[in-house]
Order: C-alpha cells, then structure tokens, then sequence
C-alpha cells in the first residue's frame, strides 16, 4: 500500500467549503448585488442550496419585481457553485448556455435556489436550478450547459 502524496490536497468536506464561501474576503460585485449566501453543500449529490436577499433598488422592476435579468443571474450562480463543488474546487464553470423558464413573477426579498450538476465530463457540464420564494413556491427553472476549466487555465 502506497501513501499519498504529503503535498496533495487533502479533499475539503462539505463543512469546510461552507466554511471557505462564509470567510471569503473575494466575493464578486454580483454576488453581494443579489445577497448571496451559500447555506449547504452536498458534493455526493452534486449539490448546493443558496439564500439570496436582492434589493428592489437596486434589482427591480417598475412593477416592484426583481428584474428577468437578474433572476437569471441567481439560477446561473447557483448552478455554476454547483459546478465548482463538483469539481473538488479545482475548476470555474463558465457558462455556455442556459435556458430559464419563469414561473412566477419574483418579488425582492429572502430566496432559496437549488443547484445541481445533472451531468459532469472532461469538456463539458449540465446542470439544472430552481429559485423559491419564502412560501416554497417555485418561481423559475434554469439549465445550463458550461465548460469545466481549471482555475490555472482560466488567468488572464
């Protein structure tokens, strides 16, 4: 029996990505504009969950709803953390494509988001998401498809 390497990464439990996204000092202008929290993680199921809090001022829409736009931005955050948790925190998952379905109109405050990798490959993700509204009711669904790329090949 060999021992592994002394300098491979050890794999990072579901409590201690937690941990990391909580403690980060580099989270995107994107992420704090729509609230982003992670609140769990599961890697065996390739899966995250995902409070949001977007404000009407700086998200809304003349009728007081969160603009399309930023719907979308909420399912493809989601669901590209779902892709960084499956890759072991190795890689980012740009998206190439994504498909969003509205369901009902959605109003500023407290959301949830589920994200999920359906599919994972050496080139290619698929993966799904869904926002609810406090109540539980589902108020869009998004899938998507993006390139796995290693954070050393992403630099500038």
């Amino acid at each position: 029996m060999s021992d592994v390497a002394a300098d491979t990464p050890s794999a990072l439990t579901d409590e201690a990505i937690l941990e990391r996204f909580a403690n980060s000092r580099n989270v995107p202008g994107s992420a704090r504009t729509l609230g982003f929290r992670l609140l769990a993680v599961s890697q065996a199921d390739r899966r995250v969950e995902v409070a949001f809090e977007p404000r009407l001022e700086q998200v809304g829409n003349p009728m007081g709803q969160v603009q399309g736009g930023y719907v979308c931005a909420m399912l493809d955050e989601c669901m590209s953390v779902a892709g960084l948790i499956t890759s072991g925190m190795t890689c980012v998952v740009p998206t190439l494509e994504m498909k969003t379905s509205f369901l009902r109109p959605t109003l500023p405050g407290p959301l949830r988001a589920v994200g999920w990798v359906v599919k994972w490959g050496r080139t290619v993700c698929f993966s799904e998401g869904e926002l609810y509204d406090p109540q539980g009711r589902l108020l869009a669904k998004a899938s998507a498809t993006a390139i796995p790329t290693p954070f050393a090949k992403f630099k500038k």
